[in-house]
């Protein structure tokens, strides 16, 4: 098991490693420069004076070659330091840890929802007896998926907010005021997560255990919830590991909609002003996120089958 963690552990420093390296590299290959847009701050950038461009750009470090830039933010941040905003001024660790409560609320009242209602569709889906109902359950996850974000979040905006008022639109609003964004990023996953384990649910009740199981006498509902449930929830497990991962991501989008601050606003306001710094800072952390997600699911896939042998390759690695 130390091996195995240890293991882990290096593979999971490579994957950060590799997330600040790409998002260091694509950032600078802009054709925009961000410390004319800080000088500019809207206004014609062709009056901006030259000297206070370069003043800014030295003291940020961007008058270094890429090489020396590189090294010298990598080093900062394998101590935790990933530099100052070149938008507010403000340390990226400050800007990050404001938004971060607001988004982590989001996402984990989203990732409950959506294994509640995905789990509980495809139990409904492959437990029921008549064959019109099931294909109508099973016809559920596919529409979810394919739905945008936004749209999603707009038909809820219109029909709870604009006209039945039962929720806020905008902003936080309380715990009314999560409803709406909870309910909009977990469509898509919960959709992802019922695909996945009512497909392995089938699959489970036509393996010869589920066969012995009824022959035994054993109902329909201890069958699924006792026999086959258990089995067929790795593949479902593997899949929540990634959409973790997801979930951060698709909260830009959902925070936008809905006006909320949080994270995902942070990063559209970095991305649209090219802060380097921020988002460094907001890529390595979701990739931390997605790393310790994937290892806390490696480390409960022994918990549920014994039969797993710890000395297998990490699934994120390979991603």
């Amino acid at each position: 098991m130390r091996r195995y963690l240890a293991r882990r552990l290096l593979q999971a420093a490579g994957v950060l490693w590799a997330a600040y390296t790409v998002s260091f590299l694509v950032l600078n290959w802009l054709p925009s420069d961000p410390v004319t847009a800080m000088a500019g701050a809207g206004a014609d950038q062709a009056g901006v004076d030259p000297a206070q461009i370069e003043r800014l750009r030295s003291e940020y470090g961007f008058d270094k070659p890429l090489l020396v830039q590189y090294a010298d933010y990598l080093g900062g941040a394998l101590r935790g330091d990933f530099g100052d905003s070149v938008a507010s001024g403000r340390t990226v660790t400050s800007v990050i840890g404001d938004a971060l409560p607001q988004t982590l609320v989001l996402t984990g009242t989203a990732l409950l929802i959506a294994i509640a209602a995905g789990g509980g569709l495809a139990l409904a889906a492959t437990c029921t007896s008549r064959r019109w109902l099931r294909q109508a359950l099973l016809s559920l996850p596919p529409v979810g998926v394919s739905v945008p974000g936004f749209w999603a979040g707009l038909m809820l905006l219109q029909v709870f907010s604009f006209k039945a008022r039962l929720f806020p639109a905008f902003g936080e609003g309380g715990p009314r005021g999560l409803v709406l964004p909870a309910v909009t990023l977990a469509i898509p996953t919960g959709a992802v997560i019922a695909q996945v384990l009512s497909k392995s649910l089938l699959t489970a009740l036509d393996e010869p255990y589920v066969q012995t199981a009824r022959a035994k006498g054993a109902g329909r509902a201890r069958i699924h919830l006792r026999h086959a449930l258990r089995n067929a929830s790795l593949p479902a497990l593997t899949i929540v590991g990634l959409l973790v991962g997801q979930l951060m991501a698709h909260a830009v989008v959902v925070e936008t909609v809905f006006s909320r601050n949080g994270l995902g606003r942070v990063t559209a306001s970095a991305v649209t002003a090219q802060d380097i710094s921020v988002v460094q800072g907001v890529v390595v952390f979701g990739a931390l996120v997605f790393v310790l997600a994937n290892l806390a699911v490696d480390l409960i896939y022994p918990l549920l089958d014994p039969r797993i042998v710890v000395a297998g390759t990490s699934r994120w690695s390979l991603a």
